[in-house]
């Protein structure tokens, strides 16, 4: 007989007894879990738990894109990895700073310095160890991150100019925002730490291409990890793109031409600027020496900005707007201009050159010692005598030629919105008077006359008037920016082209200035037949500006002279020259000649305008880029001397201390 039951055959009191056993069991246990939790660990999960925490995450937004006339990007947006501590997550501060040092061939003592002692807030934001982590150290901190807590990536949008110096100037520089800019209303809703435009077309049109930044809620553990997918995500959304009138075709052609000339001591310095004479729009603008905006792209380290600033030939400075300078014998297109409409000369009008001109008992050389002989205006244009510009250019007197110097807009800043513009300067009597307190003397109209003396003008201003002088005498405002565009291509806003003044010179005698212009080039004995282009008809004037007396260096070969002494060579021009479409003004620093140093720069950017449009006839020769030029180098842009009082006195006095200026 078995005596053995079974749970199911005991009695229904026994069976409860035991389910009330269970129960019990159960329940100790989960007092027993519940007392380890609230009383012996709490404190440490309760600690944990804080720290498990919703984090919002700032996105910031590319900015727009820059864009050449033809649509071709300047400038862009890459993705740039960041290297971040976060003071309040780091668990094991020492043994983290170890392995990161390891990682990063990093003293650990430096990473952690850059973290130091932090409070309050401060804990819980983002300290950069490293910026813009190349590939090979992003994956050798991402293997080892996890056993990193408070080590995190992350990646943000990089500014990246894609010509890496090409139009610096223009383009220009971006960085972080200013305390000092963070109290201006146009800053309003920005904060300490946003990038901002800093320089040119960056800072003129931040607004539109600074884009809305967006952000990501996430929840992360004790360890700052991400868990799971975002709480709550808002898109950053990319900046407006911005559309130039710049063709870079003939931007890098003329920043090749630039490096192409033969260097004496130093690189190349000087400006070059191409405008359309029929709309104002600016097809190239250089500047050198220049820089990599790049290098400012993700704050540029100490290392490299004392190295710009500290430069003595100034490579953040703009030379074809912020700098001015004596525009020599290419001032006597204006000056031709100004004679003809004053009646000073006429159709027949010349002049004996001997090589000198007496006025006040002294004598003002030309730059040719032997003469030109007899010269009528083209003949004195094309051969770029001086001794026909002293004869009238005294005659006519400083204040007409002011007044028709102005008109062709020299003397005030050309408004492109750039930052600082050198206004240049346009002596008269009145100014003179105002600046020194000395009355204008008769010498000094005969030095006004052929570019020297107290005349200054920027690349910028000398293409606006010889653009005037193409296009029937329409002053143009240059136009840098053809239309500004939504991020998905919309036109948001177009800029028209500007005339801003009419020269007061005829037509009739604007066209005599342009066959005198047009001689310098195409004709035998022209100073500027190194800028022919095959097929096309070529119109311009070289210059010289002297720079310092004579005294100074003559005697000297040209080798021997002082870089800051040499003079600086200009060269301003249009083309075709019976139907212009195009002027470009050629400055090269201390290049000593117009006709050697800055015409070949012209003839190739023209060369390269016409190509495009497949307007250049075969070579018959080798095209004006392989003729020799004259070295160019640098300068510490010393002003040239002040000038002598005395009723014949001059800035830069010919005759026995000087002389008129070169082609």
């Amino acid at each position: 007989m078995n005596n053995h039951l079974t749970g199911s055959e005991l009695p229904i009191d026994g069976r409860l007894r035991l389910a009330g056993v269970l129960i019990t069991f159960v329940l100790m246990g989960f007092v027993v879990r519940l007392f380890q939790l609230q009383i012996l660990e709490g404190d440490d999960l309760r600690r944990r738990s804080e720290q498990n925490s919703v984090r919002q995450i700032r996105l910031e937004a590319p900015r727009g894109e820059v864009l050449d006339r033809e649509g071709r990007v300047l400038a862009s947006t890459r993705p740039a990895y960041r290297l971040e501590v976060v003071p309040n997550d780091l668990q094991r501060r020492a043994p983290t700073f170890a392995a990161l040092g390891r990682l990063l061939a990093r003293e650990p003592a430096d990473l952690d310095g850059r973290v130091g002692p932090t409070r309050g807030r401060g804990r819980f934001r983002p300290v950069v160890l490293m910026d813009d982590l190349d590939f090979e150290v992003l994956a050798r901190v991402e293997t080892h991150r996890f056993a990193m807590p408070g080590v995190r990536t992350h990646v943000e949008p990089r500014r990246h100019y894609l010509g890496g110096s090409s139009a610096a100037h223009l383009l220009g520089t971006i960085g972080q925002i200013r305390a000092d800019q963070l109290e201006r209303p146009a800053f309003e809703g920005y904060r300490s730490g946003d990038v901002i435009g800093q320089g040119g077309l960056e800072a003129r049109f931040e607004s539109h291409l600074r884009g809305r930044e967006g952000g990501r809620n996430v929840l992360v553990d004790a360890s700052g990890r991400e868990v799971g997918d975002p709480l709550l995500e808002v898109p950053a959304v990319p900046g407006g793109r911005v559309v130039l009138s710049l063709d870079i075709d003939l931007q890098q052609e003329a920043e090749a031409a630039f490096e192409d000339v033969p260097e004496l001591l130093a690189p190349a310095m000087g400006a070059v600027v191409a405008l359309d004479v029929r709309t104002g729009d600016v097809l190239a603008m250089l500047s050198r020496p220049t820089f990599d905006p790049n290098d400012f792209a993700g704050g540029i380290d100490s290392a490299t900005w004392k190295q710009l600033t500290s430069d003595d030939w100034d490579p953040l400075q703009n030379r074809a707007i912020q700098n001015h300078f004596p525009p020599g014998s290419t001032h006597k297109a204006l000056v031709a201009a100004a004679l003809l409409s004053e009646k000073v000369i006429g159709p027949t009008s010349t002049v004996f050159c001997p090589g000198f001109y007496r006025f006040g008992g002294r004598s003002y050389r030309c730059w040719k010692r032997s003469g030109h002989g007899r010269v009528n205006l083209q003949d004195a244009l094309k051969r770029s005598c001086d001794v026909f510009f002293y004869t009238y250019g005294e005659k006519l007197g400083i204040d007409r030629l002011a007044r028709y110097v102005k008109a062709f807009g020299v003397g005030q800043p050309p408004q492109l919105g750039l930052g600082s513009e050198a206004p240049g300067l346009v002596p008269s009597s009145e100014w003179k008077r105002r600046r020194f307190g000395k009355p204008w003397y008769p010498g000094e109209t005969i030095s006004a006359s052929i570019g020297q003396g107290f005349n200054l003008i920027t690349p910028m201003q000398l293409a606006i008037a010889y653009a005037a002088i193409a296009n029937g005498g329409s002053v143009l405002q240059p136009r840098v920016v053809l239309r500004l565009e939504s991020q998905d291509g919309i036109t948001v806003k177009t800029f028209a082209s500007k005339t801003v003044g009419k020269v007061p010179v005829s037509a009739a005698h604007l066209a005599q200035v342009r066959r005198g212009l047009r001689a310098v080039v195409e004709e035998t004995g022209g100073t500027g037949s190194r800028a022919r282009v095959p097929g096309i008809a070529v119109a311009g004037k070289t210059g010289t500006a002297q720079v310092v007396r004579i005294e100074r260096y003559e005697g000297l070969a040209e080798a021997e002279i002082p870089i800051r002494y040499r003079d600086h060579a200009w060269f301003a021009a249009f083309a075709p020259a019976e139907d212009p479409e195009i002027a470009v003004a050629v400055f090269v620093e201390h290049g000593m000649h117009g006709s050697s140093a800055a015409a070949p720069i012209a003839g190739r950017l023209l060369r390269r305008y016409f190509e495009k449009q497949g307007r250049v006839a075969e070579l018959a020769v080798a095209p004006p880029s392989s003729l020799p030029a004259a070295p160019l180098v640098r300068s510490d842009s010393a002003p040239p001397a002040s000038p002598p009082a005395g009723p014949a006195a001059t800035a830069t006095p010919p005759g026995p201390l000087g002389r008129g200026t070169q082609p």
